[in-house]
């Protein structure tokens, strides 16, 4: 595989300056010694904040890793044996300074973890804790041991070895159980009496299990090893070098394989993590001023949508003076990009075309300082206005979105991977922030694209199935060699089951899921989170899921705006009720030509329109697609077998 892989890439000018301004973890074999490096080199610095829990919480490098220690002895002397084959103990809790001194006191007790969240699934979590041969068990809080004692009969069926139970909180243990349990407090209490042993560990050593839930399917356990986390820590380096003592929001689940290498790598470079959430998220934002977040697309959808509905709450003369600023820098980052280079286009722009776009960004540089005065610094006020970098995964983010963060002046740095990978494999870099595209890999990571049905490699500029191998490739997934040998080939290329196409400059530019594919009966394939990114740029579109398997055209599925939609049903004229549900009557032929006008608009308006990508029926629903309905993953990805379940009969009358 020669022609369009992508090699091990030596460091640019740029990226050696970041690699070598970070903390180097590069000489060390076991995840548990960044703490022990980072206790030494940032000692009383705040390493964790949690301002709505515990008392408003701070723990410093020094303090994070005496209790990681403390914690770990605890478990050494509940009989945590040092073995070949680390034990697996399952971790089923929430984001929060104690889960990452639970998360962490695993692996240095010479265990390995299986991790999810405490509000899954009951049935889910068995059979994670059963799949996984788990021996221990550490949960959230009682509740959590409740749900999954609640079966039939008054035992908690786990497995057979299955000796001891951990409460992260401080509730009172209950009596007359068939397994010990103890509360954090108690557990520490343990350990602060105990020596602490280091276990003999490679960067081989399975370090956790992560369950992928998916969209699909039974969930199957990644293997991911101390190395992998080695790499990732290190890879960021060269990407994105915070200071310390740099304040960075949590908000993800941090049993995901993203939001926590992340956490690893903020925390072994001095970073102050602060613990937010949804209810908080925006005051936190304003009060703490984080230089650093880590979010998925939704999130930063809310923050545009937030900036949207101040818009149009302005008088029309400041709304027509930000439309017009805004305008004029998005020509200006167009520019921008062209000058330097950058660009989706297979053939990338000419000496001449270069010099034309150099002179353009020039002429409109005035004018896009002059609204980065006027109006985005007002937005960046919002945020804090200390942001460096916010860092982007999970899904794909709308082109919009992309651009408006670029045009008020936060670098938004979009990145690409899965569970099984660590997860990153590509990111963008700040001084080459390529919208649309997934970024460059990171140190070491190859990229190749090839035909999905004969595997034959293809050259840059065509779409195909990416593969991919690194030290961030997981050593398989447990307990299903069949699916290993399914996901991982003889040469260690991991399909990731995604497609896209390499660039000139070996940029990754994402085009959808292999599964994802809407094949029309005409036989046309269609990838729909394009056109869904598409239509969310829409006001009265809030969510957006696209149906058609076999059928003559698309369909949709749309969750309105409800705001955006009675503040228009009110312009027009048309009967409002607050209090109902749906507060504008969705059935009404003004609506319906309302959002007619807004898809037809926006699917056209899309590069690379074709006329299959046409929205034909649509269907206005009332209810989100959420976490808690089940219709999103924690990643907030839409679960589009069970949405499509779901509303079955809907689709189905949509296309009669």
């Amino acid at each position: 595989m020669n022609r369009a892989v992508v090699s091990h890439r030596e460091l640019t000018d740029r990226e050696r300056v970041n690699f070598n301004k970070g903390s180097d973890y590069t000489q060390i074999n076991a995840l548990s010694e960044v703490w022990a490096i980072a206790a030494d080199r940032f000692g009383q610095l705040t390493a964790l904040h949690d301002p709505h829990h515990y008392d408003d919480l701070r723990l410093s490098y020094h303090k994070l890793w005496q209790q990681i220690r403390q914690f770990a002895t605890g478990l050494q002397s509940l009989g945590i044996q040092l073995a070949d084959e680390p034990p697996r103990v399952a971790l089923f809790a929430e984001n929060s300074p104690r889960w990452l001194v639970a998360d962490q006191g695993i692996i240095a007790a010479g265990a390995a973890n299986v991790v999810r969240s405490s509000q899954a699934d009951r049935d889910e979590l068995l059979y994670i804790f059963q799949h996984s041969q788990s021996s221990g068990l550490v949960v959230e809080d009682l509740a959590t041991l409740d749900k999954l004692r609640s079966a039939t009969d008054d035992s908690l069926k786990l497995n057979d070895t299955l000796t001891w139970v951990i409460l992260l909180s401080d509730e009172t243990p209950p009596e007359e159980m068939p397994f010990r349990v103890l509360n954090f407090t108690q557990l520490m209490e343990i350990g602060a009496s105990g020596d602490f042993r280091s276990p003999a560990v490679t960067r081989e050593t399975l370090a956790t299990l992560i369950y992928t839930s998916g969209t699909t399917g039974r969930p199957k356990g990644a293997m991911l090893t101390h190395g992998n986390f080695l790499h990732q820590i290190n890879a960021f380096r060269s990407v994105f070098p915070p200071e310390p003592g740099d304040r960075a929001l949590s908000i993800l689940p941090s049993w995901h394989a993203y939001e926590r290498t992340c956490e690893y790598y903020l925390l072994s470079q001095g970073c102050t993590l602060i613990y937010t959430s949804i209810r908080h998220f925006k005051q936190d934002l304003k009060q703490h001023k984080p230089h650093v977040m880590v979010g998925v697309p939704r999130l930063w959808e809310s923050i545009y949508e937030g900036v949207q509905k101040t818009f149009r709450q302005q008088p029309p003369k400041k709304q027509k003076l930000a439309n017009f600023f805004i305008d004029i820098s998005e020509r200006y980052i167009e520019a921008k990009h062209r000058s330097q280079g950058l660009s989706l286009d297979a053939t990338p722009p000419s000496k001449l075309q270069r010099l034309k776009a150099k002179a353009k960004k020039a002429a409109l540089s005035p004018l896009h300082r002059l609204g980065s005065k006027l109006v985005y610094s007002k937005v960046r006020a919002a945020t804090g206005g200390h942001v460096k970098y916010l860092i982007s995964g999970g899904g794909s983010l709308a082109r919009h979105i992309d651009t408006f963060f670029e045009v008020i002046g936060i670098n938004l740095l979009v990145g690409y991977g899965l569970t099984e990978t660590s997860p990153v494999l590509t990111v963008r870099r700040a001084w080459e922030n390529l919208q649309g595209s997934s970024g460059l890999p990171v140190i070491d990571t190859e990229i190749c694209i090839v035909n999905p049905e004969t595997r034959e490699v293809l050259p840059e500029g065509e779409t195909g199935l990416v593969l991919a191998r690194g030290p961030q490739i997981m050593k398989g997934y447990y307990r299903n060699p069949e699916a290993t040998q399914k996901a991982i080939d003889p040469q260690g290329w991991f399909d990731t089951g995604d497609l896209g196409r390499l660039l000139p400059g070996k940029y990754l530019v994402l085009t959808g899921r292999a599964k994802d594919t809407i094949v029309l009966s005409n036989g046309e394939n269609i990838e729909p989170q394009p056109i869904e990114d598409a239509c969310v740029r829409s006001a009265y579109i809030d969510q957006i899921m696209l149906v058609g398997q076999d059928r003559k055209q698309l369909g949709a599925l749309i969750v309105p705006n409800w705001e955006a939609l009675t503040q228009w049903a009110t312009e027009q004229g048309i009967s409002v009720n607050a209090e109902a549900t749906p507060p504008v009557d969705i059935e009404g032929d003004r609506v319906k030509k309302l959002f007619r006008g807004e898809l037809n608009r926006e699917v056209k308006n899309r590069p690379g329109y074709r006329t299959d990508d046409r929205i034909g029926p649509f269907c206005l629903i009332l209810e989100p697609f959420s976490i808690e309905n089940g219709s999103m993953t924690q990643t907030l990805k839409i679960k589009r077998p069970v949405v499509r379940e779901r509303y079955r009969d809907t689709i189905d009358k949509m296309f009669e």
